[in-house]
């Protein structure tokens, strides 16, 4: 069981005081706490640091945690520069690096993206899944690549990362669609479902698809993007959570909560709640730590890191409790 923490990247995450820069010392504190692994999200709908620039300032900054996108949106950025500043993290970490993607989805999070992006939205799970092939390929010396709707030839010489292959590549979203493609050609999966036996459904069907390509089920890492308040009372945990749901995506907790996986409440009703995911066979847990500013997040990623033994004896199968 390996437990990680989104950083809080985005400037509504921020209080009026707070320096970004502090980010890199709350990664560096999160690791020293017994996470084990530091993600960041991507997009252009609200201001943030961009994705893969935190990576890059977190790389030599830790020692042993993964660093990750959750997720990364490959259609903002040119594919192969792309596959360069993977490849380029990748090596600054070393080999630290695990890159979940995404296509998107629709409302303002998606098609306006695409938009900006100079792409169309039509057959962006294909182009998702031919860019990453784009990276393997490069990852492994080819020259040239020849897909459906990237085409390159005379590729030069593009960076390698440190490990043969490249880095894991897990894919978010848990349409039946996106679950065989996971099954089928990614390496992990990291889906917000609000219900754990949807998630365990959906790794059924990952496990199936997988089993359909010749893969066994260790090939793809099961994991869940999980928001977590920890307050010593249920109603001030639910009122923070209900400011962070109208700051970040502009709808109330209630509506936030139909649609994405959302825990708060004292220590030991966060630990039972995510008990029922690990018992859904979740197995790598990344937290976006439900605080408005950076003070508040390392209080919270304090108190999540005091659970990490609880959830560690809920993958054992034995009784939950905090230690």
């Amino acid at each position: 069981m390996d437990i990680g923490v989104l950083l809080p990247t985005g400037t509504a995450l921020w209080g009026p005081a707070d320096d970004p820069r502090e980010l890199v010392a709350l990664g560096r504190h999160a690791e020293r706490s017994g996470f084990a692994s530091l993600f960041v999200n991507d997009s252009l709908i609200s201001p943030r640091i961009e994705a893969l620039t935190m990576l890059a300032a977190l790389a030599p900054a830790t020692e042993t945690v993964t660093l990750g996108t959750a997720a990364l949106m490959p259609f903002l950025r040119r594919p192969i520069q792309a596959a360069q500043s993977l490849a380029s993290i990748d090596l600054l970490s070393g080999g630290r690096l695990t890159v979940t993607v995404g296509a998107g989805f629709p409302g303002r999070f998606g098609k306006p993206l695409y938009e900006l992006s100079e792409l169309p939205w039509e057959r962006r799970f294909a182009r998702l899944d031919e860019t990453v092939a784009l990276w393997r390929a490069l990852w492994d010396g080819a020259d040239a690549f020849d897909g459906d709707l990237l085409r390159f030839t005379d590729i030069p010489p593009t960076t390698r990362p440190l490990r043969a292959g490249g880095p894991p590549i897990w894919l978010g979203g848990a349409t039946p669609a996106a679950l065989a493609r996971a099954g089928r050609m990614y390496d992990g999966w990291l889906p917000y479902p609000p219900d754990p036996a949807d998630y365990a459904a959906g790794l059924r069907d990952i496990r199936e698809a997988a089993a359909g390509a010749g893969r066994s089920a260790e090939d793809v890492t099961p994991a869940l993007f999980v928001t977590v308040r920890i307050d010593d009372g249920a109603d001030g945990g639910r009122r923070a959570l209900d400011e962070y749901a109208r700051a970040t995506y502009g709808m109330p907790l209630g509506e936030l909560a139909r649609i994405q996986a959302v825990v708060g409440g004292t220590a030991e009703h966060v630990v039972e709640q995510l008990g029922r995911y690990v018992a859904a066979g979740v197995r790598h847990i990344v937290v976006r730590l439900g605080g408005m500013d950076l003070r508040s997040q390392r209080d919270q990623l304090e108190r999540v890191a005091g659970l990490i033994p609880a959830l560690r004896v809920a993958e054992r199968g034995d009784p939950v409790g905090r230690g």
